[in-house]
């Protein structure tokens, strides 16, 4: 007889400043922006991305979350038709001054400003896990998704092999971001189950360490960083369950027929 897992939500959660509202979000998020300035991730990055959506000229996309709407400039600038929505209208504002993008929104993940089937892509890439409602966040994605779109969703791992378990094997603490009012870890299943309770279907994981370097600023940043040039090289060796993060490229569910 086949032993079977016992349903269960499960979640690794830090709060920082007592964060319960929506309002308590933004007004964290303003301020980083607004003190720290950039916290996107490089260059590379955004361009390994832009590969992964495989987006098509004359597709819609929106990045859910966009930060300072680095995916949605580069996707711009290759002439696709390219919208990006956040809750800091500070990060908003240097996205478009200076990254020069444009079609961008402030608004709450939890309700997306736009008409349902309106996208052919969506991403959200490394925000899921600071909502105050995941599951109506990913409901709202699947909902504006057209009925053949696809989405693509990083989140990170509660057993990161070389953050969360060498942290805790190093320092006995959980890794906390002191830049995100809200942070969660799940492991792989648990957050496939999420987008697949919520409209998504996952059709493929990936895992993510460290992105391979594409300009010579990223190469020599990772040549001023040992560490960090260590774990890209360590990173065809970790195993999926064990990644930092995952990317989950999912379809939008199928209606279930009445």
């Amino acid at each position: 007889m086949t032993q079977q897992t016992p349903k269960a939500q499960i979640m690794l959660e830090a709060r920082l400043n007592g964060t319960l509202t929506g309002a308590d979000s933004q007004r964290g998020y303003e301020a980083v922006y607004s003190q720290v300035g950039n916290i996107a991730q490089s260059d590379s990055f955004y361009r390994w991305i832009l590969d992964l959506l495989a987006l098509q000229p004359g597709e819609s996309y929106l990045d859910v979350s966009c930060g300072q709407a680095e995916l949605p400039r580069l996707a711009q600038q290759q002439g696709i038709r390219a919208h990006g929505m956040d809750l800091s209208h500070n990060a908003l504002i240097t996205g478009h001054t200076l990254m020069r993008a444009h079609n961008l929104v402030t608004a709450n993940s939890q309700q997306l400003p736009y008409q349902s089937n309106s996208f052919d892509v969506i991403s959200n890439i490394g925000s899921l896990e600071h909502y105050l409602d995941m599951a109506q966040a990913v409901r709202e994605m699947a909902r504006v998704l057209k009925p053949d779109g696809r989405a693509l969703i990083l989140v990170p791992n509660t057993f990161s092999l070389l953050t969360n378990v060498w942290i805790a094997f190093r320092q006995g603490r959980t890794s906390i971001d002191p830049y995100q009012p809200i942070q969660r870890y799940a492991a792989r299943i648990e957050w496939q189950e999420l987008l697949e309770e919520n409209g998504l279907n996952v059709i493929k994981t990936l895992k993510y360490e460290r992105e391979r370097p594409r300009t010579w600023p990223d190469f020599m940043d990772y040549a001023r960083r040992p560490k960090q040039m260590a774990r890209l090289l360590l990173t065809p060796f970790i195993p999926l369950n064990l990644a930092w993060s995952f990317v989950f490229m999912c379809h939008k569910a199928r209606p279930v027929p009445v």
